[in-house]
């Protein structure tokens, strides 16, 4: 069963960078997901799904594979946008380039 190695990008509502670092196992779906008729909840008998194993790099993730045997694919890492630092008060400064909109 193949598995992805992959670090997850940071969500809306994390301001912090402790736990942006890590590097994330996941097993593939090896069935599909059914739904339950009587509540309408998806479920699947493949447990593996819900196993999520973190590493704190990718060497590690990698060599843990390789010692358990497990196919790998190691997807690349998302860009990271680049913060621009600039004051409140350069909204209002005299000789600003652009015009200032709500």
């Amino acid at each position: 069963m193949p598995v992805r190695i992959y670090k997850p990008s940071r969500s809306a509502m994390q301001s912090g960078k402790a736990a942006a670092g890590l590097w994330v196992v996941e097993f593939e779906a090896a069935a599909p997901r059914s739904a339950e008729p009587l509540m309408g909840w998806t479920s699947s008998a493949d447990t593996r799904q819900q196993v999520r194993l973190t590493f704190a790099t990718k060497d590690e993730a990698i060599a843990y594979c390789e010692r358990e045997g497990l196919a790998h694919v190691v997807l690349p890492e998302a860009p990271v946008a680049r913060v621009i630092k600039k004051s409140y008060s350069d909204n209002f400064k005299f000789g600003r380039s652009d015009n200032w909109t709500h």
